[in-house]
């Protein structure tokens, strides 16, 4: 009792407390360690994703590679990719070029 006795007391006289209690302090340390945590995360996240565009953006390149080499040889790229079907133009012409 001579604890909240004291407590009283200071309330009284307008003194105010230096520090947090141990307990709130303990509460807002751990939260701002979870945000930290969790900042840290969506960073290695928002760097993978960096990484997998780039080389999505490198697979694509590389389909227009592989397009042109179509066009060339069939005169279209237009295919079926399960079967390999070549879907000609309307007019059955190919623009093949030799």
């Amino acid at each position: 009792m001579a604890k909240n006795t004291s407590k009283k007391i200071k309330e009284l006289k307008g003194v105010k407390p230096e520090k947090i209690s141990e307990d709130h302090l303990t509460e807002v340390q751990s939260a701002i360690n979870n945000i930290n945590k969790a900042q840290l995360d969506i960073g290695i996240l928002e760097t993978q994703k960096h990484n997998l565009l780039h080389q999505i953006s490198v697979m694509q390149e590389e389909i227009g590679g592989i397009q042109k080499k179509l066009e060339k040889e069939y005169g279209t790229s237009d295919i079926n990719i399960n079967d390999g079907t070549i879907k000609y133009p309307e007019n059955g012409e190919a623009d093949k070029k030799d």
